[in-house]
């Protein structure tokens, strides 16, 4: 095991509003996490998906880093911009 994963072990037996709020604040930045690297790995930069969506470089930066509370068509026509599909999956 990681010392990450011990820390937030740890931390969420000591801090209980920690525990509770962590799932989701981790989904979130998992779902920025995947689309940063989906472009990343798409050869194309910030820049260049704000030009294909007509914003601005900083909106993308937001969907990047601040991806809570994201619309679901905001994420497929992020998606389109570089080419890609978005698959959803209930478990």
């Amino acid at each position: 095991m990681s010392d990450l994963k011990k820390y937030i072990g740890k931390r969420k037996k000591a801090d209980a509003e920690f525990a509770k709020d962590y799932e989701k604040g981790f989904e979130n930045f998992k779902i920025g996490v995947i689309l940063r690297q989906a472009r990343e790995s798409s050869g194309i930069t910030q820049e260049q998906v704000a030009e294909k969506l007509r914003t601005n470089k900083s909106a993308i930066s937001r969907i990047e880093n601040h991806s809570d509370d994201i619309r679901l068509s905001t994420l497929r026509k992020y998606a389109r911009a570089l080419g890609k599909d978005i698959r959803l999956e209930i478990a």
